[in-house]
């Protein structure tokens, strides 16, 4: 079962903003002139551009190279090096060509899945399922992609009877109801995935506008009204919002499992948990609910731009009702900052989680800084001898916030720089500092730590203010701005026009921060960084405007350093992490293979990967709660008391907490910084 909550917008649909075949050029050409005016490192408009967009294109078409036929794609390769010309010249005639190719693949694609599902299918076959380390390479007629999907289905669907259970026997005993009900479960998924392929004609411009953009570096994007709201709500704590939780369930339904107290479905007074949701309703489009139209409904219900909503939901007793609501901006306490007191050996640590940089910004009614000086408050108060800041998992958002937040914890003048695209440096000042608390820091990053949050790390750690522990982090310090595209209201450029660099003149734009103390993460080899993308803005350097010397690691920062290293090997849980992470690891290590489509064959290599053992002893163990004690503070306790919600959210909170290696061994590493 896959959770869905709709609290807040976290979804970035993939369907784009429209285009016509008219205007595409004229899109294009603005786009050109905002990069070239203002873009922070524009490239030429040549070969180089050529290649890429025609290659990326294509990938983002036809990931898995199973969609066009080789003589398609050697006849697009005609385009592969005047994709720039066609720019400079305002020729957009290829794109129909593109989309014609297109269209002709996904056609083809959908018969070939639905002559599959007529024909007789038999659940064994002594033909060899190969894998690839990449993408298979484009087959040469209709026949050969037929026999690829014949043989990747029944793949599938043994494959998912093997993973049902670790008992060979039993799974033959029922082989044939299994057999069938993987069977359905596996047709319905082809022809949803045949489905999703569809693309108007201006979604398919538009997916080309993005590749086009890419080229310049990841993170310049071509908006929408609609997408530009949702990434302004991304980096907000207050969002328009239906107060409901939604599962999406096994068999595609959509099944209410939380309201959210004082919400629009709350205030309904109909809505209960367990009843499912048949149709969705807004601005005079109607979905039913099934695999095909989750995107539009996952749009629907995250954006912004959609307030009024007209749901259709079944009771469990069968009756069948209506309900109209209208979006209400509410405050998400699950992606708002919070804290905790932590205790273990009769020692009190403070605890803040920052999930993001939100702001006013957009439907925002907090901020961070604000929020973050309202916990140093109730955690003072609870007398605290020591602080963890979190930033685990936290992508960034606001950087005037990341600014605002530094001038909480210190009182130097100067921040780090910024260079933008007239190569003029800017020195970022501390704002307002406050120096809020001055006890010993540290602060929680991992390989989703971005952009502010490497901000406030950056500082923290040139000042020596704070002992950064976890895992490098993603490695973004560029700047984007949003611009709309000249003469447009519904066409913006998410921009990236800078980049920051620390006082040092050092930058973590690519390679990352790296942390003080290393504390590894099952996941974090996994985490795809800043360096995987192949546009992405390379790490150099600048002049530095502070001598950092003078602010060394004071003593008992250097002396948790060196014991934690010392302690590491005899560190029972850290060792345990380290084996795990390298288990994990192997699931992504590539194995070559060519077994028979028979069910033995693909238990026993189900078996050979060891994956129900080792997977299950990796859940088991992701799953450890860890011996310290989780408290609330004073100020929380009493507001906890009178909010069945909030308890829920609470105990959610706490649970997740004990469950933090790198939190506990945080607190390990404070009792030497006291």
């Amino acid at each position: 079962m896959k959770k869905v909550i709709f609290f807040l917008i976290l979804f970035f649909s993939k369907e784009l903003p429209a285009q016509t075949k008219t205007d595409a050029c004229t899109t294009l050409s603005k786009i050109n002139a905002l990069i070239k005016e203002s873009h922070y490192k524009p490239k030429p408009i040549n070969d180089s551009l050529s290649v890429y967009v025609f290659n990326h294109f294509l990938k983002v078409l036809d990931e898995r190279n199973n969609l066009f036929l080789e003589s398609e794609i050697n006849n697009l390769k005609k385009h592969k090096y005047k994709l720039d010309d066609y720019t400079n010249h305002l020729n957009c005639s290829f794109l129909n060509e593109f989309y014609t190719t297109y269209q002709k693949a996904v056609s083809r694609h959908t018969a070939i899945i639905e002559s599959i599902k007529k024909e007789k299918f038999p659940l064994s076959s002594n033909e060899l399922m190969k894998s690839y380390k990449n993408a298979l390479p484009h087959l040469k007629t209709e026949e050969e992609l037929k026999k690829y999907y014949k043989k990747r289905m029944l793949f599938d669907v043994l494959n998912e009877i093997a993973q049902t259970s670790s008992n060979k026997d039993s799974l033959l005993t029922a082989f044939s109801s299994i057999s069938e009900t993987s069977k359905q479960k596996t047709f319905d998924d082809y022809t949803c995935e045949a489905t999703k392929n569809n693309l108007t004609t201006e979604a398919f411009y538009d997916l080309y506008f993005n590749v086009y953009c890419s080229y310049f570096d990841p993170h310049t994007e071509f908006f929408s009204t609609n997408e530009k709201s949702n990434f302004l709500s991304s980096i907000s704590s207050d969002n328009y919002t239906l107060g409901l939780g939604l599962s999406i369930k096994e068999t595609n339904n959509l099944t209410i499992d939380e309201i959210l107290p004082g919400s629009p479905a709350y205030f309904s007074e109909k809505i209960e948990l367990g009843d499912q949701v048949i149709k969705i309703k807004s601005k005079e489009e109607e979905y039913v609910v099934n695999c095909f139209n989750f995107e539009k409904i996952t749009k629907i219900l995250s954006s912004s731009q959609n307030k009024s909503i007209v749901l259709t939901l079944k009771k469990k007793s069968g009756e069948i009702y209506t309900v109209n609501l209208y979006k209400q901006v509410m405050r998400d306490y699950q992606n708002s900052v919070y804290s905790y007191i932590l205790e273990k050996d009769n020692q009190r640590t403070g605890y803040i989680k920052i999930p993001s940089f939100y702001s006013t910004l957009e439907n925002g009614q907090t901020n961070v800084s604000d929020d973050v000086a309202l916990e140093l408050a109730k955690l003072k108060e609870d007398k605290i001898t020591g602080l963890i800041v979190d930033l685990e998992n936290n992508g960034g958002g606001s950087m005037q916030e990341a600014v605002l937040l530094c001038g909480l914890f210190m009182n130097a003048p100067y921040l780090a720089q910024a260079v933008v695209k007239s190569h003029k440096k800017e020195i970022i000042g501390n704002q307002k500092p406050k120096n809020s608390y001055t006890g010993p820091i540290v602060i929680l990053i991992n390989g989703f730590s971005a952009s502010a949050s490497e901000f406030f790390a950056n500082v923290m750690q040139d000042y020596n203010l704070a002992l950064i522990v976890g895992t490098k982090s993603l490695g973004k310090a560029t700047i984007q701005e949003i611009v709309p595209l000249p003469n447009e209201k519904d066409q913006f450029l998410k921009l990236t026009i800078g980049e920051f660099y620390r006082v040092t003149g050092k930058t973590n734009q690519y390679s990352g921060i790296t942390p003080d103390i290393e504390i590894p993460s099952l996941f974090d080899d996994q985490i795809p960084r800043e360096k995987s993308y192949a546009t992405a803005i390379k790490n150099d350097k600048i002049e530095n405007i502070v001598d950092t010397n003078k602010f060394p690691m004071n003593e008992k920062q250097k002396q948790a350093i060196l014991e934690y290293k010392q302690k590491s090997k005899n560190n029972i849980e850290l060792q345990k992490n380290i084996h795990f992470k390298t288990i994990f690891n192997q699931f992504f290590t590539f194995h070559p293979v060519a077994i028979p489509l028979e069910f033995n064959a693909v238990f026993n290599l189900n078996k050979l990967n060891g994956f129900s053992k080792e997977w299950k002893e990796i859940e088991t163990f992701s799953k450890t709660q860890y011996s310290f004690i989780v408290n609330n503070t004073s100020n929380d306790t009493k507001k906890i008391e009178n909010s069945n919600y909030l308890k829920s959210i609470n105990s959610t909170q706490i649970k997740n907490l004990k469950n933090n290696f790198r939190v506990f061994e945080s607190i390990k590493i404070m009792a030497n910084l006291k």
